[in-house]
């Protein structure tokens, strides 16, 4: 559990930090998505995202993994920090996609990760968990998989207008 409130830490200093340099502009979103982790898990959660200009994002969300372990109902907390990044300079088609580079944590495993986006709403990332403690009985460790869509609440807010 100590690893796991270290990383926070770590990453929400580093992030506030790169915030108070520049003026940013917020938006924010929901999350729904699929997650692999030994099993499969949903996801229902939120996440806000920064930017100065286009090139890199910054993003911070929290979410809940659902999904059953040994046949027992199991919902792990999800705290996740990306930076998406396009550096095409002057050419907004090349903006449709981002590399992704970030890690999320649960109070299971800490997992660092890589994927694409399309638009910062549609990704699919990667990588590799490391276990803090067992789920159920079961150790959270190995391939990470994550399949998202970021719904901006701006959009839901004109859909119902």
């Amino acid at each position: 559990m100590m690893n796991f409130r270290v990383a926070i830490t770590i990453l929400s200093v580093f992030f506030l930090s790169i915030f108070t340099q520049a003026q940013y502009t917020m938006h924010k979103m929901l999350t729904v998505g699929y997650t692999y982790q030994n099993q499969s898990f949903g996801e229902v959660g939120g996440k806000l995202l920064f930017l100065k200009n286009d090139d890199v994002i910054y993003r911070l969300g929290a979410s809940a993994l659902m999904g059953s372990t040994h046949s027992e109902f199991a919902i792990m907390p999800k705290l996740q920090a990306d930076v998406l990044l396009n550096f095409q300079k002057d050419v907004d088609f090349y903006h449709s996609y981002y590399l992704i580079i970030g890690a999320e944590g649960t109070n299971k495993y800490v997992a660092p990760k890589i994927g694409v986006t399309l638009f910062g709403i549609l990704d699919l990332t990667g990588g590799y968990a490391f276990p803090i403690s067992n789920l159920n009985g079961k150790e959270m460790k190995g391939l990470n998989v994550n399949f998202t869509l970021n719904i901006p609440t701006v959009f839901i807010h004109d859909i119902f207008k």
